[in-house]
């Protein structure tokens, strides 16, 4: 009867080991997007340009590249901020903000999805944008003028740089956008999702930080990893262990307790919501 008993507790070992030996989620932790302009492996780079600069210890983008993503017609993709009229600097540089996180991150990985594009295989959709960033992004910008609510799409590259669609007309980004959501998560076809959350008050990634004081947004895309391998986790090894687990415990009253025992015993219903689901705010 022992060894049926060492047997059975050997099989729950393993389970247990299988379970806890499931993907852990830092694959998707300090990686770049294999896309145009991003380098293959990060690293420091010192010498990062102005507002690129806060990603200097641990960057995806290289030292030229952070220099052209500043220029008001970047040849990096030839995308001109000034389509409808001069944007002031102040304004300006939400949009070079923008651009020296989508190029220079790490820590994007969590919310990198694949395409098939000619100048990228991967980008990144509804990234939790930190709700103060957004408004002021909006507040900043408001008053600018534009022709689209989406960015990503429909221009006329006739010339080589992006102009106005001929059916479009120059409006306030407010026409446009009239809400800081409006902006954020229209402009560029989703690639951000405003937060609930302010900086520092819970998991959003920062467009700007003091790299004095670390880059925050190292601890986000870790909570967010984790949360996406442990929601994996319970939809996929989750009831498999479970149902063996009461397999274990059906075979264990059936042949290991004493046969003397003549009492009943009844296994409680299990509440396989609670395994198989795991919410994440």
């Amino acid at each position: 009867m022992a060894w049926k008993l060492t047997a059975a507790l050997l099989l729950l070992a393993w389970l247990s080991a299988a379970m806890c030996s499931a993907r852990d989620g830092t694959e998707l932790l300090n990686v770049c997007m294999d896309a145009k302009h991003h380098k293959a492996k990060l690293g420091p780079k010192d010498k990062l340009h102005d507002q690129c600069s806060p990603w200097r210890k641990n960057a995806c983008c290289s030292v030229s590249t952070s220099q052209e993503l500043h220029k008001d017609t970047s040849l990096l993709y030839n995308f001109n901020w000034d389509h409808c009229g001069k944007m002031e600097p102040a304004r300006k540089r939400h949009f070079i903000q923008d651009t020296c996180l989508y190029e220079c991150s790490p820590n994007l990985g969590p919310w990198m999805q694949e395409v098939n594009q000619s100048w990228r295989k991967e980008h990144f959709l509804n990234v939790p944008l930190c709700k103060e960033d957004c408004e002021s992004w909006w507040e900043d910008c408001c008053t600018s003028y534009t022709c689209k609510t989406d960015w990503y799409k429909g221009w006329n590259w006739t010339s080589g740089a992006n102009k106005c669609p001929a059916e479009a007309v120059c409006h306030t980004f407010e026409l446009y956008f009239p809400t800081p959501v409006a902006l954020c998560e229209g402009i560029w076809s989703h690639s951000y999702k405003v937060s609930k959350y302010s900086r520092g008050s819970g998991p959003c990634i920062q467009m700007w930080f003091d790299p004095a004081q670390g880059n925050p947004n190292e601890e986000v895309a870790r909570f967010f990893a984790l949360a996406m391998n442990s929601r994996a986790t319970a939809h996929g090894i989750g009831p498999l262990l479970l149902s063996l687990t009461l397999m274990f415990q059906l075979w264990l009253f059936r042949y290991v307790v004493p046969t003397t025992d003549t009492r009943t015993f009844s296994l409680p219903a299990p509440n396989v919501g609670d395994l198989s689901s795991a919410q994440f705010s």
